[in-house]
């Protein structure tokens, strides 16, 4: 019968990747138990082999008898078939075409001859007995046979490895199917060849080992070759010498890829080419030691040392090339890769699985190694030694402790310190550079001390940092309950002298700092720490460049870092430290330091700067003396800083200042709370609340006051408000530690000196309330609670300044004339929304009913707002108490307005803040009218009219005011006119005195703007006028109204004699646009300026003013009509009646001519003057005494034929004359 189930073969076809590594093939030997089999002295293969008779070869055999009567002929029919298979692989390597038949073909050779050494492995395991003596004359012929199957076989497995040779003299068609990637199923035959070989190779070893367990270790001997040559073939020989030929021809192939490795993928390039080679590997591995403790033979190691040997002691090329077939360029780093990736193999169980064991390790070899990596004379680079290195701490990993590994390291290093152990061709990624910061330094150590090693160690780290990995690897295990430092120890601390300190450079430096921390993080913190010290002290700050000292500093504070992961106390290590950063501050100081030293000593202020911020920040409680490294060198250090030093500075101080809160903050809360796991580390409730006074102390003391007096500075730091707000949060959390100038309320306190005071820059107020209404609702809340009043309102006042004050720091000729600064004018955009946010503003808005604004408000538009709702809140309200109380609160929120203002009249500009200003004033006039009418108030107004409209500058002829404060003028006056307007209706004292500069007012402004002409626009937008024109007429606007037609007769309508006064075309045009864009029921109001617009008709003769005149007498007639109703207007007749009996003696033709163009218009008022101009006419005829005047009568005929029957019966009574 043929075998049920095929038995297991090399074969890595099935593989998703065929050089992953986890996992061998389902047919292989391991996954189907063979090995395991094997190693336990089991049948090979139990389930088969059962039936009387087998195929081998395709003829059958009886299966108890076969091998022993048949043996040679089995053997030579092997042969047969592997020649076959050899021609086979000839035949397709010229016909591409039947690849699927070559295929099957040599699929189905090889599976013969695997077959047959299985059948040879069952046969020895199952019938083979070596019992009976070889000279023993009574044996049958079979048991004869039988006797010598043992030799025989030995003979012919010696013939079979003679036949097939080594691995490494397959031609290069048949080798290179390990590197062929196959798609499919279909294996070419040359593939198939080289896997058979594998298969021989590894039976033949099977074979042997079997034999030697059933013959009960007695010697085989092959008597043959015994005979023939002399030599003593023995199963044993046999064995190691196959098994050595074998391990040659692996390392051989391990060879020919290492030469293609690049050393950055040493250790991720594996050293076989397949899973089959792989699996060949962890069998010999297993079968070797099994056999070393089993009979005491040599192990897998000792073998694999042998062979290494060769290739590291330089043998002579013949004698390499007879183990070798590669001459390897690089021995030593080959061995070091080949032997790593040889102990990854151990893991691997009997039955090809990961599992975790103890691994047999190779110690004894790899110290050789070391010493050969670390002999100095033998010039092993940077980059082979960080290759080395980097297996070595692979093995440590993988295997158990090893000392001796980190003394010889150690002792190479510890000689080499000073070097940078940097590979050139890397370039930047490979420099093992300067950490930065203490934190970074820490974290490299950290790294060197976690498990997990990144495949990329070769490219991120140098040497001598793999080295520290491997010492704190060796650190952490444990030797049979002795810590590894007791015996580290004195070899580190010895190799360190004054001379030796004085010796290392920055590199030697930054690797005795990492050494130690290394010590340090893995060993006895104290003692490590306290010997640095020592050591460091050694170094005078003379005898040592500053980059140098930069870099103790920063090693110094990493190690106070590793104190604060480990809950020890700073304070030794801080004060240290802090004295020498006070030294440096002293010098940065003094005025007699020269700039260039400054800049040098920055170098180490900045670090130590860093240093502290990165204690503060990596702090989890901050109660381990910290407030130790705030000393008296920052209040040395912080008047001396230039801009981009005091920017530095104050940004760790806020980093700072956050970090004491935020801890201060979290452990007031820990008390209110379950302790949890986390918790149980932390300090007591009263020893954090006494560190956290202490080094809010210490900020107090040495910080405060160098902000304080850079408050009123025009230039203030950028981070001042920032920095400010952080105190006076800090103030707020523990009012307690703040300097007794501050007390009894810090928080009160600090508003005023960055908030509230008057004097302080604009863009400083506005980030800082900003800060401090926003970041803390403890403020709010106080804000909000009762006898907040006050504080609300200063904060309001500051903001209301801020508004006023946004182009205070810009001058006039600025080149960024367009901008007030996007930032600046950001920062006060979210302080308006904070402001708006206030209980104050929220209530005031609702009492003067209007909505809260649902869109970000700009703050000049906010302003407007607030000043209107100040307006009509005052107006809805009902009692003198609530009036009164309102107009002190309206008061204190807009303080020294024209203070604040100032700057800009000063300056003359610019325009923007000129502008503004004027709108700002503008509104509050005329919404505060009735507010401004009062007496708490009247006083504001008075200083408003004469610093803004009514200057001294205004009534010097030679000066006048400037072209900007009157453009700025004639855009607001509108605002003042109407609540000018509105104050002297309203005051109870000064109504008098508010009228007549209201009509100041007017007067200087009237004709400043009205143009010399009337063409254009100009008119029908002079201030004056825009302020009478209201779309809702009031009180206010008729007592204007009046005002303004008072000025234009009395001031600009004026006859000098008979010569017309200046520029009346433009006069009349804008009395005319008075008249006719307001209305009004009083008759009076329109006749005010009639007789001048008379006088204008009678005495002019510009066609332009007669135009207007007559225009305007029109406007004057129709609206005095519309007011009188159905009856004549009284004081229109009393007019005209006046105009009449002035000019009818000299102008009777001109007055006749006005006459009639008001009879078109209002009949009635003209028939009422009939006997008026009756008697005038006559009067006039009787001065001048020469009877009736014709021309008169005539001229007067033709106005009454205008005027119905009544100028008709006139008419008949003069010429009754």
């Amino acid at each position: 019968g043929v075998t049920a189930v095929r038995p297991p073969c090399f074969c890595c076809g099935s593989e998703p990747a065929r050089d992953d590594g986890r996992h061998f093939s389902a047919d292989g030997y391991m996954t189907r138990g063979a090995l395991k089999r094997l190693l336990l002295k089991l049948d090979p293969s139990p389930t088969d082999y059962e039936t009387d008779t087998v195929d081998m070869f395709g003829f059958p055999w009886v299966t108890e008898t076969a091998l022993v009567e048949s043996a040679k002929l089995l053997f030579s029919l092997l042969k047969q078939a592997l020649h076959r298979l050899e021609t086979l692989v000839q035949a397709s390597s010229h016909d591409f075409g039947q690849a699927s038949n070559f295929h099957f073909e040599a699929e189905e050779i090889r599976q013969h001859c695997v077959a047959f050494m299985q059948y040879v492995k069952v046969f020895i395991s199952r019938y083979l007995e070596y019992s009976k003596g070889i000279d023993d004359g009574h044996l049958h012929p079979y048991e004869e046979l039988e006797v010598q199957l043992p030799s025989v076989l030995l003979e012919e497995l010696h013939g079979i490895v003679l036949y097939i040779g080594h691995l490494r003299d397959l031609p290069s068609n048949i080798q290179g199917a390990f590197t062929i990637n196959h798609q499919g199923k279909l294996f070419s035959p040359s593939w198939h060849l080289l896997h058979l070989h594998l298969d021989i190779h590894w039976s033949v070893l099977e074979i042997l080992h079997l034999l030697g367990e059933k013959v009960m270790g007695q010697v085989v001997y092959a008597h043959q070759f015994m005979n023939l040559t002399g030599e003593n073939l023995t199963n044993i020989s046999l064995f190691e010498e196959h098994c050595t030929n074998l391990l040659c021809d692996l390392i051989g192939l391990a060879l020919n890829k290492y030469n293609k490795v690049r050393p950055t993928d040493a250790l991720t390039s594996c050293h076989y080419y397949c899973s089959c080679t792989k699996e060949l590997w962890v069998m010999i591995i297993h079968l070797l030691d099994h056999r070393s403790k089993a009979s005491h033979t040599e192990s897998f190691w000792t073998y694999i040392n042998k062979l290494l040997r060769i290739l590291l002691n330089g043998a002579n090329l013949d004698e390499c090339r007879e183990y070798f077939p590669t001459h390897c360029k690089d021995p030593l780093g080959f061995s070091w890769w080949l032997v790593t990736h040889l102990a990854e193999l151990y893991q691997y169980s009997r039955n090809g699985t990961i599992e975790k064991r103890k691994i047999e390790d190779n110690w004894g070899f790899i110290e050789e190694l070391l010493k050969r990596s670390c002999v100095t004379q033998a010039g092993v680079l940077e980059e082979q030694l960080r290759m080395h290195t980097h297996c070595c701490l692979s093995l440590c990993q993988l295997w158990e402790p090893n000392l001796t590994t980190v003394t010889t390291l150690w002792e190479y290093y510890s000689k080499n310190l000073n070097n940078a152990f940097t590979i050139p061709w890397l370039g930047l990624k490979g420099l093992g550079s300067v950490s930065k910061t203490p934190f970074s330094m820490l974290e490299l150590v950290k790294s060197c001390c976690s498990e997990e090693q990144s495949p990329e160690l070769y490219t991120t780290s140098s040497s001598f940092q793999i080295f520290l990995r491997i010492l704190a690897l060796q650190m952490r295990k444990d030797m049979n309950g002795t810590h590894p430092w007791k015996q580290i120890k004195g070899r580190v601390y010895s190799k360190f002298h004054q001379r030796k300190m004085q010796e290392l450079s920055e590199a030697g430096l930054m690797n005795f700092l990492s050494l130690f921390l290394v010590l340090a993080a893995t060993a006895d913190v104290e003692d490590v720490v306290s010997r640095v010290c020592d050591l460091l002290a050694l170094l005078s700050p003379s005898s040592i460049s500053t980059a140098q000292r930069a870099l103790v500093w920063r090693g110094q504070f990493a190690f106070i870092l590793l104190y604060e992961e480990k809950g020890l106390d700073v304070a030794v290590l801080a004060d240290q430290l802090s004295m020498a950063f006070q030294q440096v501050a002293k010098e940065f100081y003094l005025k007699t330091t020269d700039q260039t030293r400054k800049l040098t000593l920055w170098t180490l202020l900045s670090t130590y700067i860093e240093g502290v911020q990165e204690v503060f920040e990596t702090s989890s409680y901050l109660h381990l003396s910290e407030e130790k490294l705030l000393n008296e060198g920052f209040s040395m250090l912080l008047p001396a800083c230039r801009e981009s030093e005091l920017h530095t500075t104050l940004f760790f101080l806020q980093s700072v200042l956050a970090q004491l809160r935020s801890v201060y903050k979290r452990s007031a809360q820990s008390l209110q709370q379950i302790p949890t796991a986390a918790a149980l580390n932390a300090p007591t409730p009263f020893v954090a609340k006494e560190r956290h006074l202490a080094i809010s102390s210490a900020l107090w003391g040495n910080f405060f006051h160098f902000l304080k007096s850079l408050r009123l500075s025009q230039t203030p730091p950028p981070q001042l408000p920032d920095t400010a707000a952080g105190f006076s949060l800090l103030a707020m959390d523990m009012p307690s530690a703040a300097p007794s100038e501050l007390q009894p309320q810090p928080v009160l306190s600090m508003m005023q000196i960055f908030g509230w005071d008057d004097m302080l820059n604009t863009q400083l107020v506005t980030r800082y309330l900003s800060h401090l209404i926003q970041n803390s609702s403890a403020l709010v809340a106080s804000v909000c609670g009762p006898g907040s009043s006050s504080v609300q309102a200063l904060s309001i006042r500051s903001w209301f300044r801020c508004v006023l004050q946004l182009y205070v720091n810009r001058t006039v000729d600025s080149v960024d004339s367009g901008r007030a600064g996007k930032g600046n004018v950001d920062q006060l955009s979210e302080l308006t929304r904070l402001i708006f946010k206030l209980p104050e503003i929220e209530l005031l808005l609702q009492k003067a009913q209007i909505d809260q604004p649902t869109i970000k408000l700009e703050p000049r538009p906010a302003l407007s707002l607030f000043i209107k709702a100040i307006g009509r809140a005052y107006a809805g309200m009902q009692t003198l108490a609530e009036k009164s109380s309102m107009v002190s609160k309206a008061l204190e929120y807009v303080g020294d307005v024209l203070k604040y203002i100032k700057p800009y009249l000063v300056n003359k500009g610019p325009q923007e803040g000129l502008q503004l200003s004027y709108w700002a004033v503008g509104c509050l006039v005329k919404q505060w009218g009735p507010i401004l009418a009062t007496s708490k108030a009247q006083q504001l107004l008075f200083r408003i009219i004469d610093c803004l409209l009514l200057p001294h500058a205004l009534f010097q002829q030679d000066k006048g005011l400037p072209p900007q404060i009157l453009s700025a003028v004639r855009e607001s006056l509108p605002l003042y006119l109407q609540g000018l307007s509105m104050a002297s209706a309203l005051s109870q004292t000064q109504g008098t005195y508010f009228k007549q500069q209201l009509h100041n007012v007017v007067q200087q402004y009237l004709g400043r703007f009205l143009p010399a002409s009337p063409s254009g626009s100009a008119v029908a937008n002079h201030p004056v006028l825009l302020a009478l024109c209201e779309a809702t007429p009031s009180p206010r606007s008729t007592q204007l109204r009046k005002t303004v037609l008072q000025v234009t007769v009395d001031n600009y309508m004026q006859f000098k004699g008979h010569a017309p006064p200046p520029r009346l075309a433009s006069v009349l045009s804008f009395l005319h646009e008075v008249l006719r864009r307001t209305k009004d029921s009083d008759p009076a109001v329109y006749t005010k300026p009639l007789p001048a617009v008379l006088k204008c008709l009678v005495l002019v003769n510009e066609p332009q003013v007669k135009k207007l005149s007559t225009d305007t007498l029109q406007l004057v007639v129709e609206s005095c009509r519309a007011a009188a109703g159905d009856g004549p207007c009284h004081q229109l007749s009393t007019i005209l009646k006046e105009f009449i009996e002035e000019h009818t003696g000299v102008y009777e033709q001109q007055v006749y001519s006005v006459l009639e163009a008001v009879a078109v218009l209002d009949q009635a008022v003209v028939i009422s003057l009939i006997p008026t101009m009756s008697i005038c006419l006559r009067n006039t005829e009787h001065k001048r005494g020469l009877g009736r005047n014709s021309t008169l009568r005539n001229a007067y005929r033709r106005l009454l034929s205008h005027l119905g029957e009544s100028g008709q019966a006139e008419i008949v009574s003069l010429d009754n004359d």
